[in-house]
């Protein structure tokens, strides 16, 4: 059996929604050098449907992988909706991944959450704190 799905394989070499949204609504950015992967998700909201998405990622085919896909599955969502992302539904996605790469889809999930925070605070929105992560850590590597 090969290591990577075909879909996790057509993700990472041909990934959707890359780049940069300038003026973006939220901005989310997670990761550390030390682990090698780094994720900036950039969202533009209109009428609380993410009707943008974005992202750049530094890191490994399985976090460029994870990246794309989970850009794809909540653009033209609602943030309500977006906010229900798990690392789970994005692996799920991408036909599963290996378990020691499995922190890449974490890393995208709370990219997610950390732009749609960013979102909430610049538009003086009330949200729930416990809804997203307060601190990203490097989710089972040796940093």
């Amino acid at each position: 059996m090969a290591l990577y799905s075909e879909k996790v394989m057509d993700h990472f070499h041909n990934p959707r929604n890359v780049g940069v949204i300038e003026n973006a609504d939220g901005v989310g950015e997670v990761g550390n050098a030390k682990c090698g992967d780094i994720m900036k998700i950039y969202l533009k909201i209109e009428n609380n449907i993410i009707v943008d998405v974005k992202f750049e990622t530094f890191g490994c085919g399985s976090a460029i992988a994870s990246s794309s896909m989970a850009t794809e599955l909540i653009k033209g969502k609602p943030v309500s909706e977006a906010l229900t992302l798990t690392n789970k539904a994005v692996a799920e996605a991408l036909d599963g991944l290996p378990a020691h790469k499995l922190h890449c889809s974490v890393l995208a999930e709370e990219a997610i959450k950390k732009a749609l925070q960013n979102y909430y605070e610049k538009n003086g929105i009330e949200y729930d704190e416990t809804q997203f992560p307060n601190h990203t850590a490097c989710h089972g590597c040796d940093c």
